[in-house]
């Protein structure tokens, strides 16, 4: 057995972990010293302990304060898993020992929350009253290192290109058409046939660039001749989508299911927008395990989606 062996598999403690992530992100004994709540000496003694006890350097001292070595970028990148999954093990813990079944983070892409989530939450309510589940919104960009990392337990909305789910375990949900959508009262909603050159005039809502949607959409407008609006809107948020178009003469590339679901249906305009979009889906790491609530959840996804295909 090696000294590093050794001491990873004898002495390293969480205490370790916390103080070597607290070093790589203040770069500064002072700053770690108090919000550690310990002296100066204190947090140099250990590390200095930890690096003996590893045989390695892990930070140098420098005159603008501690720059991690690679082995500390290695051990501080391992070290934040390691803390992820033990605040993961503690909640569930806890959710067990008062009676929860556990708790589920979920990401959700913006779309995903408009009905497919909403039911499948419902569903999971029905069978489990306990599991309790936090959901929160985000991007591709934003969502995807947190399942990577484990500090979510999956991601629901319409699947990224395979490309960026390497690493990734998915489940498709719902085919889910992207559409061009107006309100009723709009000029080229009365129209049975249009160009795309008649979109040209109007104002837009866009999504973000770097969002799922942006490139396929800038591909189909270049391949019409035409180049991005210069009147327009950029959002996730569906239900600032909706309320927009009602009071504006603005087009949004929208998916099918979004567009219906409220009590003022939107207009579909009569353009074919090809099928460059990947259906809805559930996303997990594949390198960790599915907790039993992620498991249900999974389930009662595929439930709510089939309600929906059905309709």
């Amino acid at each position: 057995m090696t000294q590093i062996d050794w001491y990873l598999q004898i002495n390293l403690k969480a205490r370790h972990l916390r103080l070597i992530t607290a070093l790589h992100d203040h770069g500064n004994l002072k700053q770690v010293a108090e919000s550690s709540h310990v002296t100066v000496p204190a947090v140099s003694k250990a590390l200095a302990e930890l690096e003996k006890g590893l045989g390695l350097e892990l930070f140098t001292r420098t005159a603008q304060g501690l720059r991690p070595t690679a082995y500390g970028e290695c051990l501080v990148r391992h070290a934040r898993t390691l803390l992820t999954e033990l605040h993961q093990a503690r909640d569930e813990l806890n959710s067990l020992s008062s009676g929860a079944v556990g708790k589920i983070h979920i990401g959700a892409f913006p779309a995903a929350t408009s009905m497919l989530l909403p039911q499948a939450i419902a569903i999971l309510k029905q069978r489990s009253p306990h599991t309790n589940v936090l959901v929160t919104e985000g991007t591709a960009q934003t969502l995807l290192p947190e399942l990577w990392q484990g500090r979510v337990d999956l991601v629901v909305g319409r699947l990224p290109l395979r490309s960026a789910a390497d690493g990734f375990e998915e489940r498709e949900l719902l085919e889910d058409p992207v559409q061009l959508m107006t309100r009723h009262q709009h000029p080229l909603a009365r129209r049975r046939r249009l160009k795309w050159s008649d979109l040209q005039p109007y104002p837009w809502i866009l999504p973000p660039a770097g969002s799922i949607l942006r490139a396929p959409l800038e591909r189909t407008l270049e391949e019409h001749g035409m180049t991005l609006p210069n009147n327009y809107v950029e959002t996730l948020s569906t239900h600032l989508a909706r309320a927009y178009l009602h009071v504006t003469d603005a087009i949004a590339v929208m998916a099918g299911a979004v567009a219906a679901d409220a009590s003022e249906p939107l207009a579909v305009l009569p353009l074919s927008f090809p099928h460059l979009m990947r259906p809805r889906g559930v996303l997990w790491n594949r390198n960790r395990g599915l907790t039993p609530g992620a498991e249900l959840m999974i389930a009662c996804l595929e439930e709510a989606a089939a309600g929906l295909q059905s309709r």
